[in-house]
């Protein structure tokens, strides 16, 4: 049986930072009384793809994260390189509140593309046998 500590543990706490940016869009649609689409609230607009933008990178990361460690590449490496991506996710977040250039979303970013980028690597590593 195998134990995936670090893919469970990264899937959790991704769903907690999907929840958390989920409710960050329904706070500006419930104070600005915003039922369906973005109303063209510039604010509501930035939460909404700050979600979109975490749905659309997170899946790739936590299936290279599960099948790392399901191939037994798991431990430190896979858990610091997991918990900086979701990290940086919440950075990018938060960056995205900001109407103009923000560091945490610099952050965000600079920690999302490399770290998914180095799973991938280290994904076909694995997969051809010379890790």
């Amino acid at each position: 049986m195998f134990e995936l500590q670090i893919t469970l543990i990264s899937a959790a706490v991704a769903a907690l930072i999907n929840l958390w940016l989920a409710f960050r869009c329904g706070s500006v649609r419930g104070k600005e009384k915003i039922m369906h689409g973005d109303g063209g609230n510039p604010m509501l607009m930035r939460r909404m793809r700050a979600q979109a933008n975490f749905v659309e990178y997170t899946p790739f990361a936590l299936i290279l994260v599960g099948a790392l460690e399901a191939s037994g590449y798991g431990g430190w490496p896979l858990a610091l390189a997991a918990g900086l991506f979701l990290l940086g996710r919440i950075a990018h977040g938060i960056g995205m509140d900001s109407e103009g250039p923000a560091k945490p979303r610099m952050i965000g970013m600079l920690l999302t593309l490399p770290i998914l980028i180095a799973l991938a690597v280290a994904a076909l590593l694995a997969a051809f046998d010379i890790i």
